[in-house]
């Protein structure tokens, strides 16, 4: 039956107008920009790349003037402003037990993913996912190893735990519930870096992100899940890029912008998988952002999930397709640990269905991402499995711990 999105019309800022991010200031720098009147209100750990700080504007200069200010006191800086990254979703009308018909199970056939699939490439993988909060109470996560991670200072508003409930049981729900994942016996390392602080949705900035990579990087994660989007941003791009040089793959939602908007980041950074979604008849999300920058396709139109106040219900956006990439992703790590980004990505590549016109293009990418023969099965194969049969994954689950 059709369905009809509800669409949040409500303005998303897109930065925030009383503080700027920087990256390779020096104490001498924070102290002659302290003496004019900016002050630190957060910084990152800087384990993975430079410090980030989250420098508030003095009273009575916009950002723009202070940024100019900033790289007047040391022009090797990074400097840029203060942005916000939304997730990449809107939510159809159809939310019980009738909509079971387009479930996670219906999209096996298209990118040839079944039980056996993961159950061959090895041990579980970990697998890092920044979103909002998650409820593992759900049915379909108790008893699934996640681990949450809080981010160190913590919001008034907490952000709302739909989202991130319904990715991870994209990825991790449990075998026999009515939100099976791709590899639940993955184990999720998982950030809840969103917040509802005065806006109307949930969102994160630059710091947040920052933060959240260097913990997962900390907790040795190869793959993280950005299912969300937002600017470029200069500060954000480094941090993307020294995660990468760690050999940390990122996979990241294309953007639900329209055909004719803008790229989409962290997506359309270089090496990072951007991943568009496309429906049952594999034509495209029609609100999906594209560009030369799009890699990959993955079912992102109607899928059932998780709902964190619920059973499932159905959604669509890039934001949904994301997992299936990150689980492919996964699916190859564990049966080649010693595999490079770069060997990764061409694997990933060369395992797509073209769509759209032949080769790479802007709609599609590379085709929709395809499972079967990701990984070779081992020497005594083991029986195959269906998504009914696997087993649950390992003790010491729905952990919730702080980040340092």
């Amino acid at each position: 039956m059709p369905v009809v999105e509800e669409i949040d019309r409500r303005p998303k800022p897109r930065r925030s107008t009383r503080s700027i991010v920087a990256s390779g200031l020096s104490p001498a720098d924070l102290a002659r920009l302290t003496a004019q009147g900016f002050r630190i209100e957060t910084r990152t750990q800087g384990s993975i790349a430079t410090e980030v700080i989250r420098l508030q504007v003095p009273r009575g200069v916009s950002v723009a003037q202070a940024r100019q200010r900033v790289r007047l006191v040391d022009a090797r800086a990074s400097v840029d402003f203060d942005q916000f990254y939304y997730l990449d979703e809107s939510t159809p009308a159809c939310m019980g037990a009738e909509c079971l018909s387009n479930s996670l199970v219906d999209w096996a056939s298209l990118v040839q993913w079944s039980g056996s699939n993961a159950s061959q490439c090895g041990p579980a993988p970990l697998i890092g996912v920044i979103d909002t909060g998650i409820n593992v109470e759900h049915d379909a996560l108790k008893d699934q190893a996640i681990q949450i991670m809080a981010q160190p200072a913590r919001r008034a508003t907490p952000s709302l735990q739909d989202h991130g409930t319904a990715i991870a049981a994209l990825l991790v729900g449990r075998p026999g519930s009515q939100n099976p994942g791709l590899l639940p016996d993955a184990k999720l390392v998982a950030v809840d870096a969103f917040y509802r602080d005065g806006g109307t949705a949930d969102r994160t900035d630059v710091t947040s992100l920052v933060s959240a990579i260097e913990a997962l990087a900390e907790r040795g994660v190869r793959v993280i899940n950005m299912s969300l989007s937002g600017p470029a941003n200069e500060v954000l791009q480094k941090a993307i890029a020294a995660a990468q040089a760690k050999g940390i793959v990122i996979i990241a939602a294309a953007g639900n912008n329209g055909a004719g908007a803008e790229p989409s980041y962290p997506a359309a950074y270089p090496d990072v998988f951007a991943v568009t979604a496309v429906d049952h008849e594999l034509k495209v999300y029609r609100r999906a952002t594209q560009g030369s920058y799009v890699d990959l396709s993955a079912p992102g139109v109607n899928v059932w999930t998780a709902s964190a106040q619920g059973t499932g219900s159905l959604k669509s956006g890039t934001s949904y397709a994301v997992p299936f990439v990150s689980a492919a992703a996964g699916m190859l790590l564990a049966s080649n640990p010693a595999l490079d980004a770069k060997a990764l990505q061409t694997r990933l590549e060369a395992y797509t269905r073209d769509l759209g016109r032949p080769g790479r293009d802007p709609t599609f990418g590379f085709g929709l991402i395809q499972m079967a023969g990701l990984c070779e099965p081992p020497a005594d194969a083991p029986a195959i499995a269906t998504v009914s049969d696997q087993p649950n994954a390992l003790a010491g689950k729905g952990q919730t711990v702080d980040i340092p």
